[in-house]
């Protein structure tokens, strides 16, 4: 099941993408696509459903950030062996863990903000996953049985506020959208090997992310393990897995995106996002004060 989330931002409705490609309404059924709905026995009443008995939402509709209410928003570095050394980073022998503040979620095709003064603006493709079952202390074999699902991520990041400054990496990690989310969550049971999937991602119409999961230095299996040793692993966590080669940081000279410039960010089954990058203006974050997000771009 491929589950979405439509609407103005700060007002999104839970929906579902049916056979035909096309999102039914799921507001009467369910409050919001978060951590009450993704529980087991939620998932699975919604899975009975027959979409093609609920309403049709209106062609154009905005796409929010597939999963609502997060509670956390944790990430993986590193986790590709060809990303840490394009980044001159040595490969990590235990998960190299930070987070981005849940603040810097979007929808997939949303536009991505330049910060005032940001000059080492980066793009990273990376497969997320979506908890569904509360996990703490668990083994690796029984890590994937607490997944809800996965969807597609592009974890942003301003290069100079990562690395450059003081301190972790969260705040080059954490402006907002930084974060886009989605289209949709696909379900653990539609993907049951999420160490197969194809990544990519264009920058101006120009593929320079490509890259599959069976690469990864530690599986999904493995992180969502290694995180419940040190944390209490909440329904509705998102989990960032890491970012395959490519990135403008890696390019030869370094490249870093600009007011103007576009990313497609795809994975297999993960369905596509579309950014566009604009410029912060006293404007828009007046808007975000509000609970607005200006020029919103809509389904693609």
């Amino acid at each position: 099941m491929r589950l979405v989330r439509f609407g103005s931002p700060g007002q999104e409705k839970p929906g579902a993408v049916d056979v035909q490609g096309q999102i039914r309404d799921l507001s009467g059924i369910v409050g919001d696509i978060d951590a009450v709905t993704l529980a087991p026995a939620a998932l699975e009443k919604l899975q009975a459903l027959d979409l093609a008995s609920l309403p049709l939402v209106a062609e154009g509709t905005r796409l929010g950030a597939c999963v609502g209410n997060v509670p956390n928003l944790i990430c993986i570095g590193l986790n590709y062996s060809d990303h840490a050394e394009e980044t001159n980073a040595p490969i990590p022998s235990q998960p190299v863990v930070f987070n981005k503040h849940t603040g810097s979620i979007s929808g997939p095709n949303d536009p991505v903000i330049l910060p005032t003064g940001a000059q080492k603006l980066d793009w990273e493709v990376e497969l997320a996953i979506v908890i569904g079952t509360p996990a703490w202390q668990i083994d690796e074999s029984r890590a994937l049985d607490h997944v809800a699902g996965y969807c597609l991520a592009n974890d942003v990041s301003e290069r100079a506020y990562q690395l450059e400054y003081e301190g972790q990496w969260t705040k080059g990690k954490s402006g907002f959208s930084f974060a886009p989310l989605g289209p949709w969550m696909v379900t653990r049971d539609e993907m049951p090997d999420p160490q197969v999937l194809d990544l990519w991602l264009d920058v101006n119409g120009k593929r320079l992310q490509t890259g599959n999961t069976r690469t990864m230095i530690f599986s999904v299996a493995d992180i969502v393990a290694y995180l419940s040793r040190f944390m209490p692993l909440k329904a509705g966590d998102v989990i960032f897995t890491g970012t395959p080669p490519g990135v403008g940081l890696g390019q030869k000279p370094p490249v870093f995106l600009r007011v103007g410039d576009t990313m497609r960010v795809g994975g297999q089954g993960l369905g596509e996002q579309f950014q566009q990058v604009v410029p912060y203006t006293e404007k828009l974050g007046a808007a975000w004060v509000n609970g607005q997000y200006p020029q919103a771009s809509r389904i693609r």
